[in-house]
Formats: C-alpha cells, structure tokens, sequence
C-alpha cells in the first residue's frame, strides 16, 4: 500500500490516466481539457501523454458534444465527458436523460452505453448564481443512470474506475471547493462498488448522514458535538444511486437519532430521499425527528459572505442536532 497526501484533483486525474493506460478505448472530452488541463487543472498532463485523439477539446456546446459522446460509447468507445461547471449540464440533459440512460432498457443487449459524466459542482468560491450549484438531485430520478459523489481522494479513485469500466452510463459529482484540499490517498485503491456508503466517524448518540464536501463540514460539526458530550457518527453515503439503504437503515436504528446534510437543496432535494428510506427503514427505532439541513432555497450569493451564509455549516449543524436532546 501506498499512501500520500494529494490533492482531490490529483485523484481523479490519477484515475483518468490509470484507465487511459488500461484501456484504449477511454477517451476524454469537453472544453480546455487538452493543452490548459481543465478549468480546475484536473486533466493537466493528459494530453502530452495521450495526443489530441484521445485527450478532444470540444466547442462550447455541451448538448452537441455529449451527443457526440454517447454515439462514441454505443460504437464501442469508453469516453469520459466533463462539465467545466454542473450548471451547463441543463444543456445537456436531454442527451443524458433522453438517450444514455434509456438504450439499455430500450434496446437490450443490443446497446451498452459505457460512457462517464464528470461535473464540477457545488458553492464555495463566489462563482456566482449560475456556476455554483449542486444539480445531483435531478440525476437520481433517471432509471439507467448511476450518480456518485466522492468526498475523499481514495474515493474519488475508486469510484471512478468503477464508472470508467461500467457499461452504462455514470454522473460523478466532483465537489470544485475540494479540488484543492490535500488528503490521504492510496494509489492502489482498488476499484469501489457503487452502493456502498463509509463510515467517516463512529458515533452513538445521533448520526449524519451525507456526501461530498458536505461530508467535511459534518465531520467537523462532530468534534464540536463530541466537546459537549454528544457522540455524533458520520457517514459518507458516496454513491446516491443506488444507495445503501442497508447502512442507512443499520445506522439509524442504532442511533435512534439522524440528521441528513447536502448542499443541494431541500425541496425535493436527495435529503427528501435519505429520510424516505429512514423512514420505511428505521422508524420503529427512532427516538425523535429527522432533521434535514440544506442550502437556502435562493440562487447562490456571489458575495463571500453572502455565499457563506446560505449554505450549511458547522455551526448550524451543531445548532440544529442539540435540539435533538
């Protein structure tokens, strides 16, 4: 085993080119990703070692060149898409939510659509109303369409060479604000089943669930809860569909007490989901109410301070789970 600190984004192009070298038949495309490496830097390198057939600057059209994709991946290529922001994929969903997830249902074993999504998503770094949100919710309603969101860098590996080799269709929502955080990384992760939640910090008193960088604030937000005698566990969910209904149901029961975290938002948001399946899960052993905690239901502030108030934080989840005792 082989562990150092690196950052997320290093994680992922790691994953990008573990696959690349394995298999040529990955390919890369979206904006900036050839020579600039990317908005956020993740696919620096790729094209020097790869070339420009592999490695495919595309216009700024992200409903043609993702149809373009999913022609590639029913023809037999493996081709990785990334979304310089989530928010542009609105521009592609007919593509992914219309034809890439429905082939396999539609046409059998006659289709197999082996193709990965990458979205940088998420708030943090004032990029304003229409580059900062959390669009994963949308996503788990499709049937054929899997949707992880990494929180750690063995994770954001694993679950990545997962996607790349899956002959249908994957969404992997990388959080922008923890592409540059440095964490452990074993580099010899092996490929991470979807389905599967981790369990960030046990606890016994009350537990949170989440995904992503919100995984992060709630880890913190129960070190805070452990200075005041509450015994918080977290779990990291990772992947959000399929979810793991049976370590949700497990830790809930055991707890008797649970709190769901997303930046995303609450109406209608994958939290509504989470306490669902609590609740048909869990009930009989709950011993108060499921609290939710999400972004204000407003378009994300570009100002700092205005940003930062919108969306969850230590504070208020160490707030919000005293209320529970």
């Amino acid at each position: 085993m082989s562990v150092t600190m690196s950052y997320y984004a290093d994680a992922i192009r790691e994953a990008l080119r573990h696959e690349m070298e394995r298999d040529d038949k990955v390919i890369l495309m979206g904006e900036d990703i050839a020579l600039y490496g990317g908005s956020f830097g993740v696919t620096r390198g790729l094209f020097e070692q790869f070339g420009a057939q592999r490695v495919i600057n595309t216009p700024i059209s992200e409903g043609g060149f993702t149809g373009v994709a999913v022609g590639a991946a029913i023809t037999g290529m493996r081709p990785i898409v990334e979304y310089m922001f989530m928010d542009f994929i609105a521009l592609a969903s007919d593509q992914i939510v219309n034809h890439a997830a429905k082939f396999r249902d539609i046409y059998g074993e006659q289709a197999k659509v082996p193709i990965v999504f990458r979205a940088a998503a998420g708030a943090g770094r004032s990029y304003g109303a229409t580059h900062s949100q959390m669009l994963e919710g949308w996503f788990m309603q499709i049937p054929g369409l899997k949707v992880v969101a990494p929180a750690f860098c063995d994770d954001a590996y694993g679950l990545l060479l997962s996607a790349i080799r899956d002959d249908n269709p994957v969404l992997v929502v990388e959080h922008k604000d923890l592409y540059k955080v440095r964490m452990p990384f074993n580099n010899e992760t092996e490929p991470i089943p979807f389905g599967l939640a981790r369990t960030v910090r046990e606890g016994d008193d009350v537990v949170i669930f989440s995904y992503s960088k919100m995984v992060h604030t709630a880890a913190l937000a129960s070190v805070e809860l452990e200075k005041e005698g509450i015994s918080a566990e977290v779990v990291d969910l990772r992947s959000l569909r399929p979810l793991d209904v049976d370590t949700i149901a497990e830790a809930a029961s055991r707890c008797g007490k649970a709190v769901v975290v997303t930046e995303s938002m609450k109406t209608a948001g994958p939290s509504a989901e989470i306490v669902s399946v609590i609740m048909e899960e869990a009930f009989d052993f709950l011993e108060a109410p499921i609290l939710r905690i999400a972004t204000e239901e407003v378009a994300i502030p570009f100002a700092p301070h205005l940003e930062q108030q919108v969306l969850p934080s230590v504070d208020e989840i160490v707030k919000q789970v005293k209320t529970l005792f």
